[in-house]
């Protein structure tokens, strides 16, 4: 049975909505305040809210934006229920991010079917999708059921990259973003000097190259196949699409997107920081935890020692020594280009 939270301070209306709803299948909580009706939406988690706009202490919109600002409560379907019906009341309503708009008085037919194409949106974007090219043509497929999301683009294909051929260059501009089917990418930043240093580490079903599309500026970073890679593109239409067009996409599909941000910038704290010994068991870990997907133990991998140098911020002999010390100590094991991981919690305590 689902779940609707009904906000509301006109005591006539509140009831007989919730009676209707209540006769209609649905469990249902009420709230006569709009700060009340934060706290319940918070502690009820109900599956749906319908929001009056006009109400005193905290209005329609305060509540929405405060749902929204919360984690916890942002992805919840959110109508607003209200006497106003000026065109600059609803696009502020819909700019919050509020789902429908539906005014009093009201059908009951209205309402109903309202709810019921809510509901029945949410679910079908919260339904998990596999990180693979199938499940991501799967998810645009859904999505494109939606009626506001009819003209998304087919022009999505499957790449080969060979190791070694860059997939975009820094300073282009992107045309859309990326997703492995299979293989191994890095990216990374060169100076002045022609150094690199890794910024982002990608493997089978990981998405990469969206963060500057989402920004509209040029790639600030080059992206490489570290070994034959099929890589999935999702053009820049179909992103926009996406992202721009519907709210309920957009949170579904930021978090499909979700990747390592905040790993990424611990990692380049610990570069300014750390002693290079503890940067290489670092920049291990950080391979293993990439990479070693089907949680492998001992993990083993091809590194090449170059990369690994760009990884962790430091030149290739110096890599080529301190994984020596390794070997000598038994934390790694090392067979030509092949470093298999001994001791991982060592690595993990390695003091600077």
């Amino acid at each position: 049975m689902k779940h609707i939270l009904i906000i509301e301070d006109n005591k006539d209306v509140r009831e007989n909505t919730a009676e209707l709803l209540e006769l209609s299948g649905y469990k249902v909580s009420k709230s006569a305040h709009g700060a009340d009706g934060v706290k319940q939406a918070r502690t009820e988690k109900p599956d749906l809210i319908i929001c009056d706009i006009m109400m005193p202490e905290m209005d329609g919109y305060e509540v929405l934006k405060q749902l929204s600002n919360n984690p916890q409560t942002a992805y919840l379907p959110f109508i607003f229920l209200t006497a106003k019906t000026e065109r600059t009341d609803i696009r502020k309503g819909m700019t919050l991010g509020a789902d429908d708009y539906i005014t009093k008085p009201f059908d009951e037919a209205d309402i109903l079917n309202a709810i019921e194409a809510r509901l029945k949106r949410n679910e079908l974007l919260k339904a998990d999708f596999q990180r693979s090219a199938d499940g991501i043509e799967s998810f645009i497929s859904q999505a494109r059921s939606l009626e506001d999301l009819n003209n998304l683009s087919k022009n999505r294909t499957t790449h080969v990259f060979k190791k070694k051929e860059y997939i975009y260059h820094a300073g282009n501009y992107p045309r859309g973003i990326y997703f492995i089917q299979q293989g191994k990418v890095k990216a990374f930043k060169s100076n002045e000097d022609g150094k690199d240093i890794i910024v982002g580490l990608y493997s089978t079903g990981d998405f990469f190259g969206y963060l500057s599309l989402m920004e509209e500026r040029p790639y600030q970073e080059s992206a490489e196949a570290m070994e034959e890679s099929q890589i999935y593109f999702i053009p820049n239409e179909d992103f926009h699409e996406l992202i721009a067009k519907n709210r309920d996409v957009a949170n579904r599909f930021i978090k499909m997107l979700s990747n390592n941000i905040m790993e990424m910038e611990d990692r380049m704290l610990k570069l300014a920081y750390n002693s290079v010994r503890k940067r290489v068991a670092e920049g291990l870990l950080t391979l293993e935890k990439t990479y070693n997907k089907e949680k492998k133990d001992p993990f083993s991998m091809a590194v090449n020692r170059e990369d690994l140098a760009n990884l962790v911020g430091t030149s290739t002999e110096t890599v080529i020594r301190t994984l020596s010390d390794f070997k000598d100590e038994q934390l790694i094991d090392i067979k030509a280009r092949q470093i298999t991981l001994l001791n991982m919690e060592k690595l993990k305590k390695m003091k600077n």
